[in-house]
């Protein structure tokens, strides 16, 4: 009998089953698992998405850090007696946010001339960046008052910027949440880094200054500009005298107009969707160039809100600080020098509807805003003023008078000729024809051999001739301001006494000549 007829294979035969392994989860757990793993990567992605834009924390004091620190607070700035900045109160929004930013050039001696103040309204997606002009007279206990001179008085590093921070914290009544440092070589690394930038080049830029190893040659027309070419746009402001194109002359004025509008092409840039795969180039830039108490998590949390919540460059508002062009005596120079003085009541509206993040509104007295009056003598808003001696009429020189004294044998003249220059409050004696005089600043009488005795009244200048001969005023610089605009400025207010002093060892005057003389300079 075959197999077939025996009952079939063995294992029929038998009556043996095949084990089949029964499943370890239900169909309802499977389901209850995959939501589990999709949970759990969500979870994962929103951490990391959490750990790359970090939405930047200003409960903490707003004094400024470190530049490249954690935020840590360092040294707290000391206002003395001057005005105390906003560092806290209401905000005008959820999420408004204050950031000064300081360009400096390091190969130029570390000079600070491109100063920029910006808000931005993350809430209402809203932004401002004001320019501040290097030659705005600020309120400081040296002789030359422009704000470039700030950060070499200060011996420059960490702490030139904190003094820095501070004339401006003071200029316009609160503290800056944020600072950022930004070296010039940052700016053509960073249109390298997203690919260049398109640019309508306003002039044909023909300049070269081979003492600075400069040279800017840009041909006028808008077109995709690299990192070089973007570094010679924002420096120029002028042509060569002898120029096929013509000695072109914008100065600061021009040139900050220039950088502004190239900014403004560059966040155009910037937001484009496509530039998020040069993430990492632009993260090497900020590596390299970039000092902030700001973490580049912050950074991208700024741009990540401005991409998302719809940030349009219609809403950004670049301006410069509205001023009006004065000029005061200088002790160290014994002239007029040029500044730029903040329009008060213009800046205070500025800063109460565009700048400040605090709904609390200002006033002049809560901004430390510097003007000029008709005598020479100089104010600040404030009420303060750290040169106390500014705050007087300029003692300006005194010409020695002619004597009618017979020639001698040989024919030469007697004292007569010739200026003298007196510092009142050495009692120090230059000039041609100084020889021999002596000034008492106490009395404010001047010895002249051969003359007699002149006075000099200390507080107007006022000269009284001998033998009561009558007075001489004192010589005029520039005329008085016209009545309009004597209106329009604050009222002289009596200084306070006593001056804050520029750190120890550093010269009082020397670092702020430097920053003038160099105010001709491309850098």
């Amino acid at each position: 009998m075959d197999k077939q007829e025996k009952g079939g294979s063995r294992l029929e035969q038998y009556n043996i089953k095949k084990y089949e392994k029964k499943p370890r989860f239900t169909k309802g757990q499977k389901a209850l698992m995959a939501v589990a793993i999709l949970l759990a990567l969500a979870i994962v992605i929103v951490l990391a998405w959490k750990s790359v834009f970090v939405r930047p924390d200003v409960t903490k004091p707003s004094q400024p850090s470190a530049p490249g620190s954690s935020g840590a607070v360092t040294d707290i700035i000391d206002y003395g007696d001057g005005v105390r900045p906003r560092a806290e109160g209401e905000r005008k929004s959820k999420d408004y946010y204050t950031v000064l930013v300081l360009g400096r050039d390091t190969g130029g001696g570390g000079n600070t001339d491109t100063m920029l103040l910006a808000s931005y309204d993350v809430t209402n997606q809203k932004a401002s960046v004001m320019s501040i002009p290097r030659d705005t007279m600020v309120n400081v206990s040296w002789d030359v008052k422009k704000i470039n001179s700030v950060y070499n008085v200060y011996g420059g590093g960490e702490k030139g910027l904190k003094a820095l921070y501070k004339e401006i914290s003071q200029l316009v009544g609160f503290e800056p949440d944020f600072e950022v440092i930004v070296e010039w070589d940052a700016v053509g690394q960073l249109v390298d880094a997203i690919g260049g930038v398109y640019f309508d080049v306003p002039y044909n830029m023909d300049y070269h200054d081979p003492y600075q190893d400069l040279v800017i040659e840009q041909a006028k027309g808008y077109r995709l500009l690299a990192g070089d070419d973007a570094m010679q746009v924002i420096r120029w402001r002028k042509n060569d005298a002898n120029s096929p194109y013509g000695n072109v002359q914008v100065g600061d004025d021009g040139r900050i107009k220039i950088q502004q509008d190239f900014l403004m092409a560059v966040v155009k840039q910037l937001m484009k969707a496509e530039n998020v795969k040069n993430i990492s180039k632009i993260a090497k830039v900020f590596e390299d160039c970039v000092e902030t108490d700001m973490s580049f998590q912050n950074i991208l949390w700024f741009g990540q809100q401005a991409l998302t919540g719809g940030l349009s460059t219609e809403n950004i508002n670049f301006f410069t600080m509205p001023y009006k062009s004065s000029s005061a005596w200088s002790r160290s120079y014994q002239q007029n020098l040029s500044y730029v003085v903040p329009d008060a009541n213009a800046l205070l509206k500025i800063v109460n509807e565009q700048l400040s993040p605090f709904k609390e509104v200002f006033t002049l007295s809560d901004l430390d805003i510097m003007y000029t009056n008709a005598d020479g003598s100089v104010g600040s808003t404030s009420g303060h003023l750290e040169d106390a001696q500014a705050g007087k009429p300029p003692v300006k020189p005194v010409a020695k008078p002619e004597t009618n004294e017979p020639s001698g044998e040989s024919g030469e003249g007697g004292e007569g000729g010739g200026s003298i220059v007196i510092d009142p409050e050495t009692g120090e004696i230059t000039g041609e024809g100084s020889e021999g005089v002596i000034y008492d600043p106490e009395t404010g009488v001047i010895t002249i051999p051969g003359v007699g005795e002149v006075y000099m009244d200390p507080e107007t200048g006022e000269l009284t001739l001998p033998e009561g001969e009558g007075t001489v005023p004192p010589e005029e610089e520039e005329p008085p301001v016209s009545q309009e605009e004597e209106m329009t400025q604050p009222p002289a207010e009596e200084p306070a006494e006593g001056s804050e002093e520029p750190p120890q060892g550093e010269s009082q005057e020397d670092p702020a000549e430097q920053q003038s003389a160099e105010a001709d300079t491309e850098e």
